[in-house]
């Protein structure tokens, strides 16, 4: 089963002039235990994560080997109970999986995910 895609949400910018009703909502998606999470990497994304349960859960980032072999996961990097989590931005280099993704899985699906490319 493939891996469940993340939408990557961008900002308005610096001077985005009118903004309709909810064109700068900030979308959550909750995290698929099952399939795990994936989106598209162009480089520079940052990762939000909210963890909505009641006890502290997980959130791993899978690297791949840079052009000097180096690897380095974000590997069950906890989250307390109530609390948010910021990673990035990501860079390609050691992170763009061989299909354009970067990977994600989360303990729980009362974790929540958001992408957000500057």
């Amino acid at each position: 089963m493939p891996r469940t895609a993340i939408t990557v949400q961008t900002p308005p910018g610096a001077y985005p002039g009118t903004i309709a009703a909810d064109a700068a909502d900030l979308t959550w998606v909750a995290a698929d235990v099952a399939n795990k999470n994936s989106f598209v990497c162009a480089g520079g994304e940052l990762v939000l994560v909210r963890n909505d349960d009641a006890s502290a859960q997980t959130v791993t980032i899978t690297s791949v080997a840079d052009e000097y072999a180096r690897t380095g996961d974000v590997s069950a990097y906890s989250v307390g109970a109530g609390e948010y989590a910021l990673f990035g931005p990501i860079p390609v280099a050691g992170w763009r999986q061989s299909d354009g993704s970067v990977y994600l899985e989360a303990s729980s699906a009362n974790v929540k995910l958001a992408v957000i490319r500057p």
